[in-house]
């Protein structure tokens, strides 16, 4: 075994957390610098392209929102930010996308290493047939953090961050798939935000939810974005309009248009973009 590892191009690691061990504030961040560089990004299924010469930043401890029709490619862009689109054989990717000013997409990265720093949460809510407890101690538990009382600390933080604590504190050892579906994406999002990631990518995280638990997101999403930098894919225009800082309008698999999402949703520069917003396509 020792041969085999010594004959293998060792894995690259990310830097440190932009806010690191150096005792500042996570808070006291430039809001305004990139978090995520994306150029020139394509995407081929084979021979088939999806994505066509992407170019675009993410805002540190902002909320981007890609919009546009189903298969325009805005969930196959988000998840190229964390690498899951490894897990489709025969997938290519070109060109670049640098996190914190390193690149992802250099295949020796260490991609368990770049999923605790790029955590998701699905279009259908996924919660572990576990306690509600265990759900959130998972990721930490992976990563080797066996204390009970940090465990019980981490579970705690996550599920306030998480909004839903008021709500399950008293029955964290009860079977997490007993709760309402609003209450397992927010739980979700509680064992997303666990490892403590930097960034987090929600990909349609409130198609499958009723209108109240769907405003229990929004809200959410408001407060988590002062600790971390939010990718949300939504097909709902309202949505994007309210919880986003930027909005990316996608089209075929190419960027169209992106810019402050108050400006796009009212004066777009693209005749492309106002069609799409107005009704027109899509």
């Amino acid at each position: 075994m020792d041969k085999e590892h010594s004959t293998r191009p060792s894995a690259v690691s990310l830097p440190p957390s932009r806010d690191g061990a150096n005792g500042k504030d996570p808070l006291a961040v430039d809001t305004r610098a990139p978090e995520v560089e994306i150029r020139q990004v394509s995407l081929f299924y084979g021979s088939k392209q999806a994505l066509f010469d992407i170019d675009l930043d993410i805002g540190r401890r902002e909320v981007t929102a890609f919009i546009g029709p189903s298969g325009c490619g805005k969930s196959t862009l988000l998840r190229c930010l964390n690498r899951l689109n490894d897990l489709i054989d025969n997938v290519r990717v070109t060109g670049s996308i640098r996190l914190s000013g390193s690149e992802i997409l250099d295949p020796t990265l260490d991609v368990t290493d770049l999923r605790k720093r790029v955590g998701m949460v699905f279009q259908k809510p996924n919660p572990f047939p576990k306690t509600i407890y265990e759900n959130v101690a998972y990721g930490p538990r992976i990563l080797g953090i066996k204390q009970k009382a940090r465990l019980d600390e981490i579970v705690e933080e996550s599920l306030r961050n998480a909004a839903i604590w008021d709500e399950v504190k008293d029955r964290l050892h009860d079977n997490a798939l007993a709760l309402s579906g609003g209450q397992h994406q927010r739980l979700c999002i509680a064992r997303t935000i666990a490892v403590e990631p930097e960034i987090v990518l929600m990909d349609e995280p409130c198609s499958a939810l009723d209108p109240i638990a769907t405003t229990k997101i929004e809200e959410l999403i408001h407060e988590l974005k002062q600790r971390y930098t939010i990718v949300i894919v939504t097909h709902n225009m309202q949505q994007a309009a309210r919880v986003s800082d930027y909005t990316a309008f996608m089209y075929l698999g190419r960027l169209v248009e992106f810019g402050k999402t108050d400006k796009l949703f009212t004066t777009p520069d693209k005749q492309e973009t106002e069609d799409y917003i107005t009704g027109r396509f899509g």
